[in-house]
């Protein structure tokens, strides 16, 4: 049951509500992108953005978004953030995802060790308009389909698919139980519900190779590609500037004094975890410790995989502590209830997903530099499995995309109010149709912006590294 300040709403008032929010913003409304000529500059934001981050990998990040416009868009949630939060919005809130891209979705690992479809990535998570990220989930499958080589009449596809699929979700969500919303999940042995008709067979046998690569990326695997044993004792392999252990990082007593400030955070963040989960991870002990580079917004940030073992050195564990900083979409929704940004994201992760990584927590911690500075902790691989649109044709890419917006239909379900939602969508197309003009305009911007990138390295006013590809 929904609530205000003057008690609870039935049904019928909630979907009144939806409704009432088409006369501030008009289905048809979402179409439009004018970003104006008041438009902050795009490298201005992404600079901004780097002012906090590891300096000397501040230009992996940039080489890294000049790869392609899909890389560029990955890397550019802060830019889109700021020119979705100067429009309209139609006041409907859940917890959002905040970066809910296409590459954002993937199968993960449930506790009980069941394999599901959600969202995996919740830097950016924050409540706000539920339509930001449906917005930004359209948008990246043009994009995707563009770097394919697909047709105007494809891309507009791969949208109107995907948000169908997150419209018609919602308003079944709209007639249901409110336990039973939050108890769905997308368990892979039943993702085919999702679908309008079963899968054709090449894409079962794509899916069912998905699957099992996925529940090969374990801890065990981790360890086995990221560790060597040097001397009787595990110890993560050198591969900087992506993946740098401490030794090679700051050399004598600032990398002892780092050290012992990345063993006290994972001796401290576990007061962020359930009892028993505090009991599994004490009969771990840290063995070595690294820095890593990891994918494209999040370049520059500070990253730490810390190796664990358990029972002996053939019981690894590989955690990751990750720099949480303020959402790009605070400014435009306000700031967080959290103080401690890793308690943002944990508990934003808890709310959207259906099944969490029973390591997930946070803890801030004082470095070596004097700063304090907040961190999520996960396991690095737990069954992740990465989808890899450049290698769909169209029909497989409607198909992820429909996975897609049904995932985020559950996801901000839980949080949010299906019922105003389902009701503000309707039963008709408007919306969908709205969003594919939308996908389209932003695409034609983000092409932009990622040429003005370009063009800021090539005059030197920022640097890029080109040769470390994500």
């Amino acid at each position: 049951m929904v609530t205000t300040h003057e008690g609870p709403l039935s049904p019928a008032e909630r979907a009144a509500r939806g409704k009432a929010a088409r006369a501030r913003v008009p289905r048809s409304a979402h179409a439009v992108f004018d970003p104006g000529e008041k438009r902050p500059d795009p490298v201005d934001i992404i600079e901004r953005q780097s002012a906090t981050r590891v300096p000397e990998l501040v230009p992996v990040r940039y080489g890294r978004m000049l790869e392609s416009p899909f890389r560029f868009y990955r890397g550019a949630a802060a830019i889109m953030a700021s020119d979705l939060g100067a429009g309209e919005h139609t006041g409907l809130y859940a917890q959002l995802c905040g970066d809910a891209h296409l590459l954002n979705f993937r199968l993960l690992a449930s506790p009980e060790r069941h394999l599901v479809f959600d969202i995996n990535d919740f830097d950016e998570t924050l409540p706000g308009p539920f339509e930001w990220d449906v917005k930004r989930l359209a948008a990246s499958l043009v994009i995707a389909g563009r770097a394919n080589g697909f047709p105007v009449r494809r891309c507009e596809n791969l949208v109107l698919a995907g948000v169908e699929a997150y419209r018609e979700r919602m308003r079944a969500f709209a007639g249901m139980r409110t336990l039973d919303v939050w108890y769905a999940r997308d368990d892979f042995d039943r993702i085919a519900e999702l679908l309008p008709e079963r899968p054709g067979k090449q894409d079962e046998r794509r899916a069912s190779r998905a699957a099992a690569k996925a529940r090969g990326r374990t801890s065990l695997q981790a360890a086995e590609k990221l560790t060597h044993v040097v001397d009787g004792v595990h110890r993560i392999v050198p591969d900087p500037p992506l993946i740098t252990p401490l030794a090679q990082l700051l050399p004598g007593t600032q990398g002892d004094d780092l050290a012992r400030t990345l063993r006290e955070l994972v001796a401290e963040y576990r007061h962020s975890l359930s009892s028993e989960r505090r009991h599994l991870l004490s009969r771990f002990r840290v063995a070595d410790m690294a820095r890593k580079v990891v994918g494209v917004g999040s370049v520059g940030t500070r990253c730490w995989i810390i190796l664990l073992l358990g029972r002996d050195d053939e019981d690894p564990l590989l955690l990751q502590a990750k720099e949480a900083g303020e959402s790009v979409l605070a400014p435009y929704c306000g700031a967080s209830r959290y103080e401690n940004q890793g308690e943002r994201v944990v508990a934003g992760q808890r709310l959207m997903q259906a099944a969490t990584d029973i390591f997930l927590g946070w803890q801030r911690v004082l470095g070596i530099d004097g700063r304090e500075r907040d961190f999520y902790v996960r396991q690095l691989r737990d069954w992740k499995g990465i989808a890899r649109p450049e290698t769909m044709d169209a029909a497989t890419l409607a198909l992820f995309a429909r996975l897609c917006g049904a995932s985020l239909a559950r996801a901000h379900a839980r949080s949010g109010d299906p019922v105003a939602i389902g009701a503000y969508l309707g039963r008709g197309d408007s919306f969908d149709r709205a969003l594919v003009e939308f996908a389209g305009a932003y695409a034609d911007r983000n092409e932009h912006d990622h040429r003005a990138l370009a063009d800021a390295v090539a005059a030197g006013r920022v640097s890029a590294r080109t040769d470390l590809a994500a």
